[in-house]
């Protein structure tokens, strides 16, 4: 069977019947990695790991939830083809200790302590998907990307936790001298206290468990369309000033090669939402194709600060 009638069998089945586990593939050693790092750190709990839609911790539930393609190498190409949107395994483990995060906090119910809130804030306070963060502010850590832990207590706390139980990440000595560095101690202290005790919770549901996705592959995919963007026509003035309408080297040829780094990175630190920034860039690259314009010297910076502009006006105008 060659590669598209492969694509296209995994495309057309659903889901559950893929017979999709997460024993004897690549996630395994990675949630082996992340019970030896609990037990490293002298916490006896470890949160179930089961195969969901996309990453997560049902609020409440000690538990982590794992996107199902990285239980299988096609299905992972499929998602890094239609979604770009593919982890590696040093992101998979940045992901598994920010979910044990959530799992620790629930499985314990912290967030019902005065401290906890004290120290990150009230567990009550709605999400917002656009949230702005600030790249600047101390009193937070720094691990997922996008300053993700300005997004809510909840989150603050998973961060957090991520940052403390990551055997590399030098914690004492990259946060000295900042607010975040008192939570960080605040968990240090909460899971040498609770390190050895059973959890008060113990998982009673899951969200979207592998064997309850009834829905094809294709139709993972097609049940959040793309954002819709419009710009004014009066970009094209823009990118004529920052393109050359003459030149060796088509410029949408060059962006389309380096598409992928540039929606990446201005996503990163820029914290907005990555299928945002791409459907961004790809609006400014289709009529970077269609003005028939050409690379300059300096025309990539240009793109990529034009690029990031409108992100954070798309984030604020969200918020």
């Amino acid at each position: 069977m060659t590669w598209h009638e492969e694509r296209e069998r995994l495309l057309n089945s659903r889901i559950s019947e893929l017979g999709l586990r997460i024993e004897g593939t690549e996630l395994e050693p990675l949630v082996e990695q992340l019970y030896r790092e609990l037990d490293a750190c002298g916490i006896a709990f470890k949160p179930q790991v089961y195969l969901s839609d996309e990453w997560g911790c049902p609020e409440g539930v000690p538990v982590i939830g794992v996107p199902f393609y990285l239980a299988d190498p096609k299905l992972s190409a499929i998602e890094n083809e239609l979604a770009e949107n593919l982890e590696s395994r040093d992101e998979s483990m940045m992901y598994l200790r920010h979910e044990a995060g959530h799992a620790f906090n629930y499985a314990y119910r912290l967030y019902e302590r005065e401290e906890w809130h004290a120290l990150f804030g009230p567990y009550s306070r709605p999400y917002v998907d656009a949230y702005k963060p600030n790249p600047v502010a101390t009193e937070f850590v720094r691990h997922i990307a996008g300053w993700y832990a300005q997004k809510h207590p909840d989150e603050d706390f998973a961060e957090t936790f991520a940052v403390w139980l990551d055997p590399q990440s030098s914690w004492r000595e990259a946060y000295a001298g900042t607010p975040a560095l008192r939570k960080i101690r605040y968990v240090d202290r909460v899971a040498r206290e609770l390190g050895s005790q059973p959890p008060l919770v113990t998982p009673s549901r899951r969200d979207a468990p592998v064997e309850e996705m009834m829905y094809t592959v294709a139709e993972h995919y097609n049940r959040q369309p793309a954002p819709s963007i419009k710009l004014p026509q009066w970009f094209d003035g823009d990118l004529r000033r920052i393109f050359a309408a003459e030149g060796s080297e088509p410029a949408a040829a060059m962006l389309r090669a380096k598409r992928k780094r540039i929606v990446g990175e201005v996503a990163y630190w820029t914290g907005v939402q990555p299928h945002v920034v791409r459907a961004l860039a790809d609006h400014l690259i289709g009529r970077v194709a269609a003005l028939n314009l050409c690379t300059r010297d300096d025309s990539l910076v240009a793109f990529v600060a034009t690029l990031t502009t409108l992100a954070m006006n798309t984030l604020h105008e969200e918020g």
